[in-house]
């Protein structure tokens, strides 16, 4: 991949990162305040929740911009597992956040106290709208440009809308069951934790299979040999593996030609294999190919 076109996706998921940062000062600030006035430990617990999303949204920012690094003598590579890695501090940081919202919902529902304000349902409308219309926004450019570390940004907002929505269900209950229903709020509250906690695991298990070179798509497997196999003087494939670091992929690949040709000619095949495999996907950053002698 050219250091153009990955400079362009990181500067896409800068933007959008940065866009899920403002939202979430702002609903965070909106959100505490009304908690408090309206006495509702859910959206305290929500505006918690956004007070997080915030610090992984600028994680997530920084491991982008450090995935996109050229490679150097150190790395030669490239930095593309600080995107993964940014993914599995903000799944971590989700955990961290659900397990401070359950135990303190544990200690509210323990603890005897008036029901919650009308009101704190209008400001969870918009609160459900802002974070699902932030989900789809984001997760469809972490899925456009296959960014692990977007897709977990994207999916605390849904978490963050859940919480909300489990807020919206606890509140309408205490104020239409009223006294002896003053704790459902924070049993919503509690709900939404387990909810969070669940998508931490879900997040982080993607982050840890890039880590650890778990093989992508078997489409994109498909893809390569397919144009492999276009190419003249090309009798046969064989192994065929594929790493993800950040926004790019690294192939190799064991392509059989025919034994009989020269070292020279054989190599001049494996290099129109990788210029093929190459401009076949431009995420394609390098393609290392062994030949493998065919004999008759």
């Amino acid at each position: 991949m050219s250091n153009t076109i990955k400079s362009g996706m990181s500067s896409k998921g800068v933007r959008s990162t940065l866009i899920g940062v403002a939202a979430n000062a702002i609903l965070a600030a909106v959100k505490a305040i009304t908690g408090i006035l309206g006495n509702s430990y859910a959206l305290i617990a929500d505006a918690i929740e956004s007070t997080f999303d915030i610090v992984s949204s600028l994680v997530v920012m920084g491991g982008l911009k450090i995935a996109a690094v050229p490679p150097d003598d150190d790395h030669p590579y490239g930095h593309g597992k600080a995107e993964p890695l940014a993914a599995m501090v903000v799944a971590l940081a989700l955990f961290t956040a659900a397990v401070a919202i359950a135990i303190e919902s544990v200690r509210e529902i323990q603890t005897p106290h008036h029901a919650p304000a009308a009101f704190t349902l209008i400001v969870l409308v918009i609160v459900i709208g802002v974070k699902e219309g932030l989900f789809r926004f984001v997760f469809r450019l972490g899925k456009a440009v296959e960014s692990t570390a977007l897709k977990v940004d994207a999916w605390h907002h849904r978490s963050d809308a859940l919480t909300s929505a489990a807020a919206f269900v606890g509140i309408s209950i205490a104020l239409i069951g009223g006294q002896g229903y003053e704790s459902a709020d924070d049993w919503a509250a509690l709900f939404a934790a387990c909810v969070i906690i669940f998508n931490a695991y879900r997040l982080a298990v993607p982050a840890v299979n890039e880590i650890m070179d778990a093989a992508p798509s078997p489409a994109i497997e498909g893809e390569i040999r397919r144009v492999a196999g276009t190419v003249k003087g090309v009798v046969g494939l064989e192994k065929c593996f594929v790493r993800k670091m950040g926004l790019e992929y690294y192939v190799d690949f064991h392509v059989v030609v025919d034994g009989g040709i020269s070292v020279h000619d054989g190599h001049d095949i494996a290099h129109r294999v990788k210029d093929a495999i190459k401009q076949s996907n431009p995420r394609i950053t390098d393609v290392l190919i062994h030949v493998e002698p065919h004999d008759h």
